[in-house]
């Protein structure tokens, strides 16, 4: 497994190589644009420019890329839902742009209609979305949940529903987060709970759809139904279920990403990989 962090896009798309090579990671997650607002300013031909060269100097791979928070394309209310799609648009555009191959992302609240009523609308975004970009490489990971309110994808049923029911869903991934997969009740701490799980995926997913792991400890315990990230060892997972997973084969060619809290010197995400490293059996 390919270990890395969240990297800050501050100052530049390039410059999370920058913050990404600084703690010594393999791997990276970025935004493709501001997080917290709707307003995406443009991508120049300098800023593609500066990525694809920090990208060949660093040798850090792979880039994923996580969409904006702001997103709810199961939202009932057309003018949130129709903003997500287009916006959505435009960050997998981006992400093209750039050479990333994947953009992680929530599936969505239903925010009180109801689960099927939320997987349809889900469902027909995603579809929408593959229409509007036929011939882009960049395509969307589906993110596992905690089940925080109304939000879909704690289930793997969920995800399996959606990648059958989204027009071209052969286009789709999952990205699976150990926090968001332990909140949701998928235990990974003890050898059994953890092949449980995994085989629980492979049943109703595939595991030829995971893509990406975020590695986060879970700060809420076994379903808690709480997103709420811890740093490695320091939560409820421990470092037993990071322990298994680091070691799993069928994990090995993935990127693995911290998610995890950090300050501006950015120490936390070292220690963590350092960490995460030193759990890697020979």
């Amino acid at each position: 497994m390919r270990l890395g962090a969240h990297e800050s896009i501050a100052g530049g798309v390039h410059r999370a190589f920058d913050r990404a090579e600084s703690v010594d990671c393999d791997a990276v997650q970025i935004f493709v644009r501001p997080n917290r607002s709707w307003a995406v300013p443009p991508l120049t031909e300098e800023d593609v420019a500066l990525f694809r060269a920090r990208a060949l100097e660093t040798g850090i791979r792979p880039v994923i890329a996580h969409s904006s928070y702001l997103l709810n394309l199961a939202s009932p209310k057309d003018d949130l839902w129709y903003r997500s799609i287009d916006t959505l648009i435009i960050e997998l555009k981006r992400c093209d742009a750039l050479g990333v191959r994947w953009l992680v992302l929530h599936p969505g609240a239903h925010v009180g209609t109801g689960e099927k009523a939320g997987l349809t609308r889900m469902a027909q975004a995603l579809g929408d979305v593959h229409s509007a970009t036929p011939d882009l490489r960049a395509g969307i990971l589906l993110e596992t949940t905690a089940g925080q309110g109304t939000r879909l994808g704690h289930r793997f049923e969920q995800l399996a529903w959606l990648l059958e029911h989204t027009v071209e869903g052969e286009r789709l991934g999952i990205c699976l987060d150990t926090c968001h997969a332990f909140a949701a009740g998928y235990e990974l701490r003890t050898p059994e709970g953890y092949a449980a799980t995994i085989e629980a995926f492979d049943r109703t997913i595939g595991l030829r759809r995971l893509k990406a792991v975020h590695l986060n400890d879970s700060k809420g315990e076994l379903g808690s139904r709480k997103d709420r990230h811890e740093h490695i060892g320091q939560g409820h997972i421990g470092l037993a279920g990071f322990r298994q997973l680091l070691n799993d084969p069928r994990m090995e060619r993935l990127p693995g990403l911290l998610e995890t809290p950090k300050s501006d010197d950015l120490h936390e995400d070292r220690q963590n990989l350092t960490i995460l490293r030193s759990l890697r059996e020979p």
